[in-house]
């Protein structure tokens, strides 16, 4: 079935009704809704898809830092569970997922259920760490461009990850670290309870995430237990740079 196309004065009628304006600086509406039209928001050909796509690579993909069991139920089953109740949700709030993306959908997401908004931010959460995530050895590096902005923004790559690893680790529970992208296109760390993200007319802070790592018990406590510094320190391996270059290049456009 060929998708529909959206055009940016379309994205901004359906986006402005749903209030998306709240808390997002007139340069973040902009860029948001551009990139959201070019289908460019997630450095890929299109926006997230509403649908479980396939995993981009195997299971055992990512060893040593994630290990295939736990990759294999993260996705199969977590991730999965997301899709399938995202779905149902849609269905029963009567959301015309080939009207509305999924990122302008969570920016209005306070106008739904607990359930949409759990499924929403989980779906779109965990579609977007699959894509963070490379081989080790094939991740790449910070391109000239982002590393210019990381200095920018923090003074030094490894001062961007201390303030990450540290969002990581000191977020109570279940959550996500994030780097985001603002409407001042400045780079900064977050991070967000369960699965909410900063695109939500509902977070704290509101922006473009860059990229993000999950920290909830499920992704790493096979392997590292209760260790999970441990985990976010192996995470730096798979991180996918290259996919992070494009992405911060749509965003920075």
């Amino acid at each position: 079935m060929k998708k529909k196309t959206f055009s940016r004065r379309n994205f901004l009628a359906t986006a402005g009704k749903a209030g998306m304006v709240a808390g997002l600086s007139g340069n973040a509406l902009s860029a948001l809704a551009r990139n959201v039209a070019a289908g460019q928001l997630a450095g890929s050909p299109a926006p997230i898809p509403w649908q479980q796509q396939p995993l981009p690579y195997s299971f055992s993909a990512l060893e040593p830092s994630i290990d295939a069991r736990t990759m294999e139920i993260h996705f199969t089953k977590h991730a999965a569970g997301y899709a399938k109740s995202l779905a149902e949700a849609a269905e029963a709030e009567k959301v015309d997922t080939r009207a509305i993306t999924l990122e302008s959908l969570l920016a209005s997401i306070s106008r739904y259920s607990a359930k949409m908004r759990n499924n929403a931010g989980g779906h779109y959460n965990h579609s977007l760490f699959w894509q963070l995530m490379a081989t080790p050895g094939k991740t790449g590096s910070p391109s000239a461009g982002l590393m210019t902005a990381i200095q920018k923004d923090f003074g030094s790559l490894e001062t961007l990850k201390t303030k990450f690893e540290d969002a990581g680790k000191t977020r109570f529970g279940s959550g996500w670290a994030w780097v985001i992208f603002d409407g001042d296109k400045k780079l900064s760390v977050v991070s967000t309870p369960n699965q909410d993200n900063s695109l939500m007319d509902i977070s704290e802070v509101k922006a473009i995430p860059l990229f993000g790592l999950d920290v909830w018990e499920h992704a790493y406590y096979l392997k590292y237990q209760n260790k999970r510094a441990d985990y976010i320190s192996a995470w730096w391996n798979v991180l996918n740079w290259d996919f992070v270059n494009k992405r911060f290049d749509v965003l920075n456009a």
